[in-house]
């Protein structure tokens, strides 16, 4: 089996990154995955180009860095275009923009909406009345800052 290797080290790096890869769906968070990749891509290179087995080792050491830094700098940079910050787990974060209606008369710049089957604790700098519509703009603990959606001249009228 050694001289079939020493002979056609293709094969020797095209089963290695076989294993990695099978080996990184035990859950290696993706790191095996690029060596894997590495592996293979040195198998191909010297079934194509024969060269010797120090170079095929340090080609494999270059080519793992490669990928693993590159993959690691793409997902610390990557930007996921209009998405705000995750809010999971985070009931408060995922109501901001939710419109509602006010449950109780203004006490302090604090009342009560309605959204689903919870009520929620509210504060808003705007003068508001029961029944006005707002919007949700942000989260302060427990306490939903809201801003009124229509100005109080149209709720006159």
């Amino acid at each position: 089996m050694l001289e079939e290797f020493a002979t056609n080290p293709h094969w020797f790096w095209l089963s290695l990154g076989g294993i990695l890869l099978m080996a990184e769906m035990l859950g290696a968070s993706g790191y095996l995955l690029w060596s894997g990749v590495a592996a293979m891509t040195v198998g191909l290179l010297v079934w194509l180009v024969p060269f010797v087995w120090e170079w095929q080792a340090l080609s494999f050491g270059v080519l793992t860095l490669v990928a693993a830094i590159g993959w690691w700098y793409w997902l610390t940079h990557r930007k996921v275009a209009g998405k705000p910050p995750r809010a999971l787990n985070q009931r408060g974060r995922q109501l901001v923009g939710i419109k509602a209606t006010l449950l109780e008369p203004q006490r302090n710049g604090y009342s009560r909406v309605r959204i689903g089957d919870s009520s929620w604790r509210v504060k808003s700098s705007d003068n508001l009345s029961v029944g006005d519509e707002v919007e949700v703009v942000d989260v302060d603990g427990i306490t939903l800052q809201v801003r009124a959606i229509t100005p109080r001249s149209a709720n006159n009228s």
